[in-house]
């Protein structure tokens, strides 16, 4: 079975938090928070917390122990945000632009045996050609 957490609208540049997401992709899940939380950035923190409430969805959905299963980060998706666009000012009458990124991230927690996606197989049949 499979847990997902989001998180919407975090104040982070897409960028920054790719390079933490890529530390714990396809992880343990207990390798992942000890990684989140030794590491020294501000998106650590986030990811670890969005970690630990997916964690808390898989428990709630089956019923049982994380530490009984292994639970790996089968997926982390990092995708772009709203984007809050400001000037600051310039010399010479001028403005620069300047862009407040924000992102949203997904985590989806699975057990280690089960596949990640549920996408239905398609047989090919080998036709012969006379």
């Amino acid at each position: 079975m499979e847990a997902v957490a989001h998180l919407k609208n975090n104040p982070t540049s897409t960028r920054k938090m790719r390079l933490i997401a890529d530390l714990i992709r396809g992880k343990k899940v207990f390798d992942a928070l000890t990684i989140l939380k030794f590491s020294k950035q501000e998106a650590s923190q986030k990811l670890e917390k969005l970690l630990k409430s997916a964690i808390n969805n898989w428990e709630q959905k089956n019923n049982l122990k994380p530490e009984d299963n292994d639970l790996i980060v089968s997926e982390i998706q990092v995708n772009a945000g709203t984007m809050l666009k400001r000037f600051l000012p310039a010399p010479q009458g001028r403005a620069y632009r300047l862009r407040k990124r924000s992102n949203h991230v997904t985590i989806k927690v699975n057990t280690k045996g089960a596949p990640a996606v549920d996408a239905p197989v398609e047989e090919v049949e080998a036709t012969e050609e006379a």
